[in-house]
């Protein structure tokens, strides 16, 4: 997800250590990924070179830029590690002759799941929609023979792979919040739905068998999200501190999105779709922050690691990675990292909830590993 992010990014790789015996095989053969800032590793960054000075951007894990809107992993890098299969490259990174035959990253931050010209009709105006699902699909579809070749090989080698359809969506409602109310928000729903199902339904034609379509995240909890409603009634938050009404759309959301998941469902006995409940996974942090080693607080809870302003730690003519922007001695410490995204710490846990736990309907395939 994106609200106005500055992207001061370069490209990394990395790969897993774990080794795994060819008479234990891994659960998935490939991890295909589509998405925005929330699963992007390097595409966005491919398009915006790096700012001078030392970024944050990936400074915990990786030690530097890597592509990622976080201080290091995303939820589909704990998910690769958990399935023994290395961090996903980013599709615009590929090189000729790479193999790619462990999965690729077609996520791109600040994109959207309606496509430009839809918006524009709507007349919203978010730049990365060129960067939409429908592209990232048919980034997908102009790789397949890189991929495979006949019917036979491509159906034996997708039914092994496991593809993430998002989370996608976020975008497409957060840039409009300053905008629209509720009602409005609303309105979008049923578009952006439909279009997650069309292309859950496309990738199902060209052969996968075992798909995950993710939810989206309790918004009101978001510190982007708090810093442009700023609203000084009490009435509008709840016991922790998160927007009831934001949160209330997002529940409204994500009941549509699994409708769909259902109807997609019957119409396709042979195939596996698990829903990622990001909500219920990323709202728990902020109910009980001490429990999983936040810091606890009203306004603590949600302040972002690295920014600037309050009380939130946030501005909009502060970004994360600018000069006068602050970085917070413990990111670990913090969920929120710069404002729309969050830790590397609050993802982790959110894939642990994914992979090892009840937010994933149904399970997916038994990790060989767990993540650390």
């Amino acid at each position: 997800m994106k609200i106005s992010i500055l992207f001061i990014t370069i490209f990394s790789c990395g790969f897993l250590g774990n080794v795994v015996s060819n008479a234990s095989p891994l659960p998935y053969e490939a991890i295909f990924n589509f998405g925005d800032s929330i699963s992007d590793t390097g595409n966005a960054a491919h398009n915006h070179p790096p700012m001078p000075g030392n970024s944050p951007y990936g400074s915990t894990y990786f030690k530097h830029p890597s592509g990622r809107m976080s201080n290091g992993r995303l939820i589909i890098d704990f998910i690769a590690e958990a399935y023994g299969m290395p961090m996903l490259p980013a599709y615009l990174n590929l090189t000729k002759g790479q193999d790619i035959k462990k999965g690729v990253n077609f996520a791109y931050a600040g994109s959207t799941a309606l496509d430009k010209d839809f918006l524009v009709q709507k007349r919203i105006n978010i730049e990365e929609a060129t960067f939409s699902l429908s592209v990232q699909f048919d980034w997908f579809k102009g790789l397949k023979s890189s991929l495979c070749t006949s019917k036979e090989e491509c159906d034996n080698y997708f039914k092994n792979s496991l593809f993430l359809v998002g989370e996608i969506g976020g975008n497409d409602i957060n840039a409009i919040i300053p905008y629209k109310n509720i009602t409005e928000l609303r309105e979008m729903v049923p578009s952006i739905v439909e279009t997650i199902a069309n292309t859950t339904s496309k990738l199902i034609e060209e052969g996968a068998v075992e798909l995950v379509v993710p939810g989206n995240f309790p918004i009101g909890c978001n510190s982007a999200v708090l810093a442009i409603v700023n609203s000084d009634k009490k009435e509008d938050y709840d016991q922790f501190g998160c927007l009831i009404a934001y949160n209330t759309f997002i529940e409204y959301y994500n009941e549509q999105l699994k409708k769909a998941i259902e109807t997609l469902r019957k119409n396709n006995a042979h195939v596996k779709i698990t829903y990622f409940d990001y909500y219920g996974a990323t709202k728990r942090l902020f109910q009980a922050p001490q429990q999983y080693g936040f810091s606890s607080g009203k306004t603590e809870t949600f302040r972002a690691c690295c920014g600037k302003g309050e009380p939130y730690n946030l501005s909009f003519q502060i970004l994360c990675g600018s000069p006068a922007a602050i970085v917070c001695s413990d990111p670990s410490k913090q969920i929120n990292w710069d404002g729309p995204h969050f830790t590397e710490a609050a993802y982790r846990l959110i894939a642990k909830g994914l992979v090892e736990g009840p937010f994933a309907n149904p399970s997916l395939k038994s990790p060989p590993f767990k993540i650390a």
